[in-house]
């Protein structure tokens, strides 16, 4: 039973990954059409993030309420109705509409799903299921490119994508007794270990080390972001390649990404989480110096690639050790918070290195990671600094009691 749940949640990750992608490849066409900016994309962007930045701090309340199971489905059916209401929108105003239901489906099952598998299954399969994500983002952008290239037009590359997430609704609607089956069966991690009373935001943050990983997982989602969507001006208008050169570079680093999550998944079978984290942050650091290299594409080609091995253990083993940094009962607490600091950093830093590259210079952009990451490497020590001591007091607290 357990496996036929695992399956199933690796379909949900790559289903879950397939929406991600899909504004950024369709917006070329559908700006037009509406009449709009190109920048009006943003607008969207930010209508999302903040959707998502909600459901996420809500996703302790409602797990606890509905469970995991529920959560998932019913999240996953909000965005496919929002997917089916991109499809069928004549202007800008209703597109801005339909992304309120998109990002409140996104945040909750991020939250609930990410903590269901740290709670009930390895490390490993932590990292797989992110790059099974990884694996639908990249066909996302394919399948639009299928429809627009057919002459079937962008509402089309919406409504395919809103009829697979419809599917996996139904499978998960099915495999709704398999959720409760888990929890039994696996790692010895069951529903009792759950207060009923869902902890507020006041009480999550003075949770030692609560504040530590909210900002280490800010930083993270900042960094690669910010790289995602920055390396192409900065390979160009620095570095002086061709666009399409800078392009083809540029998806090194969600290659790098989505292989890297592949292979961590086998390393954390040496590798505690925390080890795993480290040395991404150190393979980051190598990827950031080798793009100050002044050597050229082939820097940039190294560097790109670095950064994104680097990447892929770090948040798949952050979500996986916080049940070991706070304990099963916080833990979807946590998480959610987790997910709100990242969507908050991915919509915060990006823009402001906008701003650095406008009035300063693009050239700044391997400072500005490097600034990030140490940001990050600092904040991630504190954290396993006061969880350790806070587990020590708990402890040395519980064996008084005893005696």
């Amino acid at each position: 039973m357990i496996q036929l749940l695992l399956a199933i949640i690796y379909l949900a990750f790559i289903s879950l990954g397939l929406p991600d992608a899909l504004l950024g490849s369709a917006w070329p066409t559908m700006y037009r059409e509406f009449g709009v900016s190109v920048s009006y994309m943003g607008v969207i962007s930010m209508i999302i993030a903040v959707g998502t930045v909600i459901s996420s701090l809500q996703s302790d309340r409602l797990t606890r309420k509905f469970g995991t199971g529920w959560v998932t489905a019913i999240s996953v059916l909000l965005t496919a109705t929002a997917l089916f209401g991109f499809s069928i929108s004549n202007s800008f105003g209703v597109l801005c509409l339909w992304a309120i239901p998109y990002g409140l489906g996104a945040g909750s099952v991020d939250a609930s799903l990410n903590n269901y598998v740290a709670l009930h299954y390895t490390s490993r399969h932590m990292s797989w299921l992110h790059c099974m994500w990884g694996i639908g983002a990249s066909f996302g952008p394919y399948i639009m490119g299928y429809a627009l290239s057919g002459g079937q037009g962008w509402n089309m590359g919406y409504r395919y994508i809103a009829i697979l997430q419809v599917v996996l609704t139904a499978i998960l609607l099915l495999s709704l007794p398999l959720w409760k089956k888990g929890m039994a069966d696996s790692l010895g991690n069951g529903s009792e270990n759950i207060p009923k009373e869902p902890l507020s935001l006041r009480q999550i943050i003075k949770i030692p080390g609560a504040k530590e990983v909210m900002i280490t997982f800010f930083c993270y989602c900042a960094l690669e972001q910010t790289t995602g969507l920055w390396t192409s001006s900065y390979l160009v208008l620095y570095k002086g390649l061709s666009s399409d050169t800078a392009a083809s570079l540029a998806g090194l680093f969600f290659i790098g990404i989505t292989a890297g999550r592949a292979l961590s998944g086998f390393l954390t079978i040496k590798f505690n989480d925390t080890q795993m984290i480290r040395l991404g942050q150190g393979i980051i650091l190598a990827g950031i110096l080798s793009l100050l290299l002044p050597f050229g594409e082939k820097t940039s080609f190294l560097g790109l690639i670095l950064i994104g091995l680097g990447c892929a253990p770090v948040y798949p083993c952050i979500i996986h050790s916080t049940p070991g940094h706070f304990g099963a009962d916080k833990s979807q607490a946590v998480i959610g918070v987790q997910m709100a600091s990242a969507y908050v950093g991915t919509c915060l830093m990006p823009p402001l290195f906008g701003l650095i590259a406008n009035h300063i210079n693009v050239a700044l952009l391997p400072v500005y990671l490097f600034a990030i990451l140490t940001l990050m490497i600092v904040m991630h020590e504190l954290l396993i600094k006061r969880t350790e001591r806070s587990m020590e007091r708990q402890v040395k607290s519980d064996f008084a009691n005893e005696v």
